[in-house]
């Protein structure tokens, strides 16, 4: 999955976002993350749903003879037509304080006495809740709010969508996320379903990935390419399912402005987020520097930035490693290799579908140069097939021995074995 997140909220009404999904082709990815696109509550956060059949009137074109999901299942078809594949985001831990369902089907929520729970985060040590939530009570086994779920997803998939990703995955019960994939996978054997896993721990990510989901997203964004804790959960996950790197996302602060506005920074978080697992995911507005974060309340068309810098050419040949080597589109044996340069990362990658190997050298300061000399870059490899540079900056035409490169601020060189 080389995923392209269409925010709604900034991509504007249906009718609008061809444009975006002609540039997210463009740039190489083959998958569309939506996020919700529901009737909102009055807080009008995306992730506040009050009517799962409904559509959000933001993205509405009140002008048009279509129906609003014919105007959905239009902009679906479109990205079809492209080659994108689309997800969309299954929001079943909570619904909004004033959604119909609250006092429609009472039982279906978690209560203390006797008041509706509202989900919350712990930030420094303190819950914050989220008052504009209601928190669904998975733990009662009730059949009628897991054939609700199951109709939501069933009418999704109607209008077009190959793919879920499941929203706080691992605050809802395995055993649901169990059947709900089990029982569709009956019905639509090709969707795709992705856990939403940040923020738990490692046990927590294995745990749920083991209901079934297809793909699970990784923590490589705020790895210091020292500490060992990165590939202890990988090598915790990766045989049950492949996980999805991203250098920024909607949760998160806009890189461009994380840097300070520093290129290389970006580019060096691009390509190690991008590399490291089978899966990869940019929002949108990442490849043009956008500065201002996403808001799942608050972001308009109108915020869209112009002018910071333009990484589409970056990111598609990023993007065409994956397509062209199976080693960086899968899980595979992954090791951090000792350099005698210690500001410089070594990551050697083996296939287990393939023979392929990667070596990775990443300059992990991005205001310095390094040097990089090594006697015979074999000596970091388990093969002694040919190694070719296929860096998607300064690909050297050869590769001597004994190897010398200077590494320019957060550069990283990328060797395969030829084939």
């Amino acid at each position: 999955m080389r995923i392209y997140n269409l925010f709604p909220l900034l991509a504007g009404k249906f009718n609008q976002w061809d444009p975006h999904f002609e540039r997210a082709v463009q740039m190489g990815f083959n998958w569309l993350f939506i996020n919700p696109v529901q009737r909102t509550g009055r807080s009008g956060s995306l992730y506040s749903i009050a009517d799962y059949f409904g559509f959000n009137p933001l993205l509405i074109d009140e002008t048009s003879k279509l129906t609003e999901t014919q105007q959905f299942q239009a902009a679906i078809n479109s990205a079809h037509k492209m080659g994108l594949s689309t997800m969309i985001d299954l929001v079943i831990n909570h619904c909004a304080i004033d959604s119909p369902l609250v006092t429609k089907e009472p039982q279906w929520f978690l209560r203390d006495a006797g008041k509706v729970q509202h989900p919350y985060c712990v930030e420094n040590g303190e819950k914050v809740y989220w008052f504009d939530l209601a928190q669904f009570d998975h733990k009662q086994d009730s059949e009628g709010l897991f054939k609700y779920i199951t109709s939501v997803v069933e009418h999704l998939i109607s209008l077009g969508i190959d793919g879920f990703r499941c929203d706080a995955a691992y605050q809802i019960p395995k055993k649901l996320w169990s059947r709900l994939i089990t029982e569709t996978r009956r019905r639509h054997p090709t969707v795709m379903f992705v856990a939403e896993t940040l923020g738990c721990t490692a046990d927590q990510t294995r745990d749920t990935a083991t209901a079934g989901f297809d793909f699970v997203f990784n923590s490589s964004k705020w790895w210091d390419f020292r500490s060992t804790w990165l590939l202890e959960q990988y090598d915790l996950t990766r045989e049950i399912a492949p996980s999805i790197g991203f250098p920024e996302s909607h949760d998160t602060s806009r890189m461009y402005s994380e840097a300070n506005g520093n290129v290389d920074a970006i580019k060096q978080k691009l390509l190690f987020t991008s590399l490291f697992g089978a899966g990869s995911m940019i929002p949108i507005g990442f490849e043009f520097g956008f500065r201002n974060s996403l808001h799942v309340a608050n972001t308009r068309p109108s915020d869209w930035e112009v002018g910071n810098l333009d990484l589409r050419d970056f990111i598609r040949r990023i993007n065409d490693l994956k397509i062209n080597y199976h080693v960086f589109r899968e899980e595979c044996p992954t090791q951090v290799l000792e350099l005698e340069n210690h500001n410089l990362l070594g990551l050697w990658k083996g296939s287990t579908q393939s023979r392929e190997e990667a070596l990775i050298i990443l300059n992990s300061s991005v205001y310095e140069r390094q040097i990089f000399y090594i006697d015979t870059l074999r000596r970091l490899m388990q093969s002694q097939a040919p190694l070719k540079c296929v860096s998607p900056e300064n690909p050297l035409e050869h590769v001597n021995e004994p190897f010398h490169y200077e590494l320019r601020p957060g550069e990283a060189l990328v060797f395969v074995t030829e084939r």
